[in-house]
């Protein structure tokens, strides 16, 4: 997932983990790459805020961390100014979040990971919005401290999508933009599709981003080099039948028509993150 933005709400998902809405810029990123824009407004009367100094390694200032209300439908990772909120995540998609997997990547978890929802609440102890990483960096910090995770690195032979270059080749331009800036995935919906413009991304951004649809992990093996400015539209399965004016086709296919690309389910070897010891949180 990545926080991208230009407002409060960064991402909202409904039970399911599906994006819903899509006013909200996607966050994939699960490099979670460009949180910028979202962070820079505060509450009314307060000045914008100037990006965290990129040498920072910020923490949680303070951060609250109760159980989520069971009647709370919405679901997503906020922001608004110094503050950050996630909100009625269950400890499986925050941990996927903070290190940049696929849940599914993450292995041997009691079933309460998978189960209890939580709302964060908390500011950072410097000044500033946090970059993508360094939100990460905050998460994984407070992951360990109030759940006591130990996470353990491994390789298991998973169920992936693999992405590949199909007959005839790719259809996607190479980045005008300067390779040092951040790659940039924005969303919406339109008459029952989805459309995600890529910008900047390298194929393995593009990968990330595509498994926050998908219900395995997704693996660049194409071999392109370089950065990639497309647009992406399809047609959800989970569009309800007869959706005014959704004529994109499928994710699978229109990776193939309009990128060049292929989605193919395949099993190999992939890194995990075994969870060797976790809590259910402290109060404070």
């Amino acid at each position: 997932m990545r926080l991208t933005g230009g407002g409060d709400d960064v991402m909202r998902k409904d039970r399911q983990g599906r994006v819903s809405g899509w006013r909200q810029l996607v966050l994939l990123g699960v490099t979670w790459m460009g949180i910028g824009a979202a962070m820079t407004r505060g509450q009314q009367g307060e000045a914008p805020l100037s990006p965290m100094a990129k040498d920072g390694t910020p923490q949680f200032e303070v951060a609250t961390i109760k159980p989520s209300d069971p009647a709370d439908t919405s679901y997503g990772f906020h922001t608004q100014g110094h503050r950050i909120f996630v909100e009625n995540q269950t400890l499986r998609n925050i941990v996927a979040v903070a290190y940049g997997v696929h849940q599914g990547q993450i292995v041997e978890a009691p079933a309460w990971v998978d189960h209890d929802r939580y709302d964060i609440k908390g500011v950072p102890d410097l000044p500033g919005y946090p970059d993508m990483r360094q939100m990460q960096a905050m998460l994984r910090k407070l992951l360990e401290e109030r759940f006591q995770l130990k996470l353990r690195r491994d390789r298991r032979e998973l169920s992936v999508y693999t992405i590949t270059v199909a007959k005839g080749g790719p259809k996607i331009k190479k980045s005008v933009r300067d390779p040092k800036d951040l790659p940039d995935e924005t969303g919406y919906g339109q008459g029952g599709q989805q459309v995600v413009k890529f910008t900047n991304c390298a194929m393995s951004d593009v990968a990330f981003e595509m498994q926050e649809f998908m219900e395995r992990p997704v693996v660049d093996t194409t071999g392109l080099p370089g950065r990639f400015d497309f647009t992406l539209t399809w047609t959800p399965s989970t569009t309800p039948v007869g959706e005014e004016a959704a004529t994109a086709p499928g994710i699978f296919t229109a990776v193939q028509e309009q990128l060049g690309l292929r989605l193919q389910p395949t099993k190999m070897a992939a890194d995990v993150l075994v969870m060797e010891h976790v809590e259910r949180p402290s109060a404070d």
